[in-house]
């Protein structure tokens, strides 16, 4: 898979996990296609040569023929929908708990603000190694997603808890229902076909995320030398701004990811895949949650 989160380049359903990924050569018989590169080329991007365990279809020559997309057979060992729900289930679970654990045995009054905040940057910190780690592994590791998870609840639990107390009274559920609300109108709108996820979405996502993360990145290097808010990208009116484009590439992702599922599906992709839809989900997720806290805290402070 690749990376959808501009953070961290994560891996999902690549040519490097026991079967052909993005830049597998169309099967005999069916379109020829240049799929080098794209992550969204017409053929099946989960092709096999011959051999492959996964390639069982005997039909699949004959969907290709007549322009539909080859399906799985119903066999064991195959990737659901069930497998993607439970562990996105689980891993969002744990994060969950370990957010609400750091926000109610992680004071953030003046006398313990600094000790709390301190770790919930060592735990974030911690969160994108594991994070990184996994993005560079060519299988999904369990231990690996859920540790990332747990360490992310953490840094989510702290910064909630200051931006709830210290800052606007419910921001953190008001950020949880927007990143519900966003969730939920993605998926309709990627269901009803409103959101064509093509080469030109992604190439269009992709360099507008670059360029988000880039102007953000300079931003905190001024903030970090310079003093004050930097460049003024997170604070103010251009904070705002800011903000909102955030939360319309958190929905972009989350339509990458949506995408990346249903092709996994549709193209048998192995059971195990599973937990990078979770991975990738949660990754998504949690930066939809991350704009929305500093939006309000940016409409709520006293600035």
């Amino acid at each position: 898979m690749r990376s959808r989160n501009p953070v961290f380049s994560r891996r999902g359903f690549s040519r490097d996990n026991g079967y052909a990924g993005f830049n597998a050569a169309p099967q005999a018989g069916g379109p020829a296609v240049a799929t080098q590169g794209n992550p969204y080329a017409q053929g099946n991007p989960y092709a096999q040569p011959a051999g492959n365990p996964y390639a069982q279809n005997p039909y699949a020559q004959q969907d290709l023929q007549y322009g539909a997309p080859p399906q799985a057979p119903a066999t064991a060992g195959r990737m659901t929908m069930d497998d993607v729900i439970i562990r996105t289930a689980s891993t969002l679970g744990v994060l969950v708990v370990t957010a609400a654990l750091a926000w109610a045995l992680l004071p953030v009054d003046d006398a313990n603000i600094g000790r709390s905040y301190g770790i919930g940057i060592g735990a974030a910190l911690v969160g994108m190694v594991l994070a990184l780690v996994q993005s560079f592994k060519r299988k999904p590791t369990p231990a690996l997603i859920l540790s990332y998870a747990a360490f992310e609840g953490v840094f989510l639990g702290v910064v909630s808890s200051v931006v709830d107390n210290r800052i606007a009274d419910g921001a953190a559920m008001q950020a949880v229902i927007g990143t519900m609300a966003v969730f939920a109108a993605v998926l309709v709108a990627y269901k009803a076909g409103w959101i064509r996820v093509n080469r030109r979405f992604y190439g269009f996502v992709m360099a507008a995320a670059l360029g988000f993360v880039l102007l953000m990145m300079v931003n905190l290097l001024f903030a970090v030398f310079g003093g004050g808010d930097g460049l003024g990208f997170r604070s103010g009116a251009l904070g705002v701004v800011f903000g909102v484009i955030g939360v319309i590439l958190g929905a972009c992702f989350l339509a990458l990811d949506f995408k990346q599922v249903e092709d996994g599906l549709a193209y048998g992709a192995p059971r195990e895949e599973s937990w990078f839809a979770a991975f990738g989900l949660t990754l998504t997720l949690v930066w939809i949650y991350l704009e929305f806290l500093r939006l309000i805290a940016i409409l709520n402070s006293n600035d």
